[in-house]
């Protein structure tokens, strides 16, 4: 089997992650951080907004099963993607829309799904494009937390 990698900030990632694993395709799924300057980390630095850090998720797929701008499609339709530094309940830096192309495909697809996707909102979209820089994995309790725990997510 192929596996390639993608990364995603669509605010808590507890929400982000239960939805990616329920795509076929996609393999594995690990919560983590992104897109700061602080090595190491942790979710109370994350949460104070000073590391720079996003609440990440990395979805582990099979291309041959579920293509790279399915994952975006899935990306759009999973959150508001209009709404700068918050989702729902969630406020701050930490819980921005982004994506962490990997390479200059996955650049060039997200860029193009940004302008696929900007008129089925009422607001311009303000994702940002970041380099995927080191992931740094979350606590092991966040890790398939929605799944765990039961509940839900405002996702």
């Amino acid at each position: 089997m192929k596996r390639e990698t993608a990364y995603f900030a669509a605010g808590c990632f507890w929400g982000v992650q239960a939805r990616l694993d329920a795509l076929p395709g996609v393999v594995e799924t690990q919560v983590g951080y992104m897109g700061g300057h602080l090595p190491n980390p942790d979710y109370r630095s994350v949460c104070s907004g000073a590391t720079g850090h996003a609440e990440t998720v990395k979805a582990v797929f099979d291309p041959e099963q579920i293509a790279y701008v399915d994952l975006l499609d899935a990306f759009f339709q999973l959150h508001d993607p209009t709404q700068l530094n918050r989702q729902g309940p969630d406020i701050g830096t930490q819980y921005r829309s982004a994506i962490f192309p990997v390479n200059d495909r996955q650049r060039a697809e997200a860029e193009a799904g940004i302008q696929r996707w900007q008129g089925h909102f009422p607001r311009p979209i303000v994702t940002t494009i970041e380099t995927a820089d080191t992931f740094w994995p979350a606590e092991d309790y966040h890790q398939h937390y929605l799944k765990r725990r039961g509940g839900h997510c405002h996702l």
